[in-house]
């Protein structure tokens, strides 16, 4: 087991969580240190001046003047005194300190109220590191325990303590199995207690809710009452109120206001055991929330040591050197593993064999070799789907709001390309709205065509049903081949299969070049499966044959996709010269695997979860991003291909390992980081260079061909004048 990813993934996000605590730390020393100046050094602050109404200065007193009063111009007299001016001015003055103190009491407890939720936002992501870290420190120590393992596997000379070993193995793996089943019992008692208390808890607060209804129907009794008071003592009429009313009035005052002192002290009383509740309902949360994390890892660990144990199998079952006894042992014990009901193993999610767009998850092969790998490949998917799901949900959730904020206010024609969108198609397209940006980016690519010809696929629909193609019996046979594993089109009579027949028919008049070539038919399939309209894949069939994929890509002499794939092998010389040296040592042909990969974009030959990316930045970037999966695929799995010293195995291997990546994020990164550089200038040259070399070879070719039959022609005739002249010699 590697554990490179996940350090990078501590790196990144210790470093993202120090960027963050910067900037958080930076604003706050900004706005903590500009306000109280705001507040001090403006004379003209807005909320000053909408409390205080303006007005024109006071004249200052004179100096020299012991009394304070100035005396009024000639013939005039002064309409107040100077010190009833002052008074009023200290008044006035004394009015708008509250305002200022309140504004600064306002300021200063937002300011608290800020930092003590960055100060909490910050001890969540600690705990969140804490726990990441635990995580890994685990999966660190089952790697370490697996080295120790196999390295006393390979320490036993004798065959027979070696399958010791691995039924002692197979034991702890039981013991494993039950300790997760005890653990599951117990998380199920702690959800039932939990469930009890948050009963509870909604029952405190609706009561809670009903004396907060009845205290303020009580304090708007008490207002009631005593604007009717305050009424009876401003009446002008100066009448006297009854005493005995008046008193009345009083009592039931001084009644409410010690009701609702018996209000408050119970609500004190009930606040403190919603607290006590809470502090409960949390530690048992956490309490949960641990458990599931010791749930998954115990699983994780129990779907490892079962790989590794099928692993180990699968090795004995190749080797020659077992006497034909323990070929038999080993076998019968494959046989027991096959027939093992492992229905939690075997599926990724309770009761879920198929994803989002009906691709069966785990592949089904008929060969019992096969079987065997698929069950090790379920395992390790399981095993890395369960370490990896906390890191998977911190990843979409942002992901998903980074598409969300994206294409917010954005209409489906109203996308643009940009650096931005290029980082977020690289990264994947959420399901949610991945038919509408598949769709601009198919009309993006078409626009020039189906502006102008708006009707085209109805038209070329029609002309489909009255004029059949050449290659409608080819496209026919074709149907039945198509995503086998895919519940759309597992049904001969299906809607999906006759939506895709109108496709490829209509394409084949659509480009009479192409026509039809073996493939199209996949290509087409995805279209239809995330976009869910007709003519919306058969624009992105055109997109992908006509503007995407070079020229002559799908003809018949497919002189294009020969190219390319000479062009892969340049590539995998430079980036990977190890391998590459491998596979020429051994006289692999990788194009043997590779063409069916560029022609089809890696359909059925990539899970769904990581095809579906690749395509995402496939229809904005072109051919540029299969060479970078291309390469990043064998980079992926390096270390495994240059162990196996056979061209058969070799072969072998390369038919099927596609299928076992399960890490798409560390894939991706490979892809678009590791290959780098990777100009789009450089590809252009060498694929222009190879198809000139290409077409040379097969203009040769094409004399050669043309020679032999002139000469064989000649040959003919010689031989049928010889027969001719011996006829008449007889």
């Amino acid at each position: 087991m590697s554990i490179k990813h996940p350090l990078i993934q501590i790196q990144n996000s210790v470093h993202s969580l120090r960027r963050r605590t910067s900037q958080d730390s930076s604003q706050s020393v900004f706005y903590s240190d500009l306000l109280p100046w705001m507040s001090s050094t403006e004379p003209t602050d807005t909320s000053t001046t909408t409390e205080c109404p303006t007005e024109a200065p006071p004249p200052s007193d004179p100096v020299g003047d012991p009394a304070g009063q100035v005396s009024p111009p000639e013939g005039r007299e002064s309409p107040l005194p100077l010190d009833g001016r002052s008074r009023r001015m200290k008044a006035r003055g004394s009015s708008t300190m509250p305002l200022l103190h309140r504004d600064t009491l306002s300021s200063s407890s937002e300011r608290a109220s800020r930092l003590q939720q960055e100060k909490q936002m910050l001890i969540e992501e600690v705990k969140a590191q804490k726990e990441l870290v635990w995580i890994l420190h685990k999966a660190l120590e089952a790697a370490q325990l697996e080295k120790r393992t196999c390295a006393e596997f390979l320490a036993e000379e004798d065959e027979q303590q070696r399958l010791e070993l691995l039924r002692h193995r197979e034991r702890q793996a039981a013991d494993l199995r039950g300790r997760l089943e005890e653990t599951k019992m117990e998380a199920e008692t702690l959800r039932a207690s939990l469930t009890d208390r948050d009963t509870r808890l909604t029952e405190m607060e609706k009561k809670i809710r009903l004396l907060m209804e009845k205290n303020t129907a009580k304090q708007q009794v008490i207002m009631k009452l005593s604007d009717q008071v305050t009424s009876c003592l401003s009446d002008s009429s100066g009448s006297i109120l009854n005493f005995q009313t008046h008193k009345q009035l009083q009592q039931q005052i001084e009644n409410l206001k010690d009701d609702m002192e018996a209000y408050k002290t119970q609500n004190k009383f009930l606040n403190s055991e919603i607290y006590q509740l809470t502090k409960l309902w949390r530690k048992s949360s956490e309490q949960e929330r641990s458990l599931m994390v010791k749930c998954a890892y115990l699983e994780a660990t129990n779907c490892q040591v079962e790989s590794r144990y099928l692993s180990v199998l699968r090795k004995l079952q190749d080797a020659k050197s077992l006497a034909p006894e323990q070929q038999e042992v080993v076998q019968k014990m494959i046989d027991d593993a096959l027939r093992g009901e492992l229905k939690s193993v075997m599926k990724l999610s309770a009761d879920r064999d198929y994803d989002e767009y009906g691709f069966k998850i785990i592949p089904d092969y008929e060969v019992e070799d096969m079987k065997l790998l698929a069950k090790i490949q379920a395992l390790e998917i399981r095993s890395h789907n369960l370490l990896h799901q906390s890191l998977q949900d911190s990843v979409e959730c942002p992901l998903l709001g980074r598409w969300a904020q994206y294409l917010a206010g954005r209409s489906g024609d109203d996308l643009c390309p940009s650096p931005e969108l290029k980082v977020l198609l690289r990264g994947g397209v959420p399901r949610e709205y991945r038919q509408r940006v598949w769709r601009w980016l198919v009309r993006t690519r078409t626009r020039t065509i189906w502006e102008h010809h708006p009707q085209r696929y109805n038209q070329l629909c029609e002309k489909s049903q009255t004029s059949p193609h050449p290659a409608s019996r080819q496209i026919q046979l074709d149907l039945h081949r198509t995503l086998t594993t895919n519940q759309n089109f597992s049904s001969p009579s299906g809607p999906a299969l006759q939506q895709l027949r109108r496709i490829l028919l209509a394409f084949s008049w659509q480009n009479p070049v192409v026509g039809y070539c073996q493939g199209l038919n996949r290509l087409a399939a995805i279209a239809l499966l995330v976009l869910q309209n007709e003519e919306d894949a058969f624009w992105c069939l055109v997109a992908v044959v006509e503007v995407i994929m070079p020229q002559d890509y799908y003809t018949k002499n497919l002189v294009a996709s020969q190219a390319d794939q000479r062009v892969l092998k340049d590539f995998m010389a430079e980036k990977l010269p190890r391998l590459a040296a491998h596979f020429e040592g051994h006289g692999v042909d990788l194009s043997l695997i590779t063409f069916n990969w560029f022609l089809v974009v890696f359909v059925e030959s990539l899970p769904s979860d990581i095809l579906l990316p690749v395509w995402d930045a496939f229809l904005y970037e072109g051919t540029k991003v299969i060479f970078r999966y291309a390469l990043a695929l064998f980079k992926y799995k390096e270390d495994d291909l240059l162990k196996i010293q056979d061209s058969v195995d070799i072969y072998q291997y390369l038919r099927f390992f596609t299928k076992t990546i399960s890490d798409r994020r560390k894939l991706t990164t490979i892809a678009f980081n590791d290959m780098n550089p990777f100009p789009r200038r450089l590809l252009r040259n060498r694929r222009a260079l190879h198809l000139v070399r290409l077409q040379g070879e097969l203009r040769e070719l094409e004399e050669q061909q043309k020679k032999f039959v002139t000469e064989s022609a000649e040959q003919k005739n010689k031989e049928l004048e010889m027969g001719s002249e011996d006829d008449d010699e007889l």
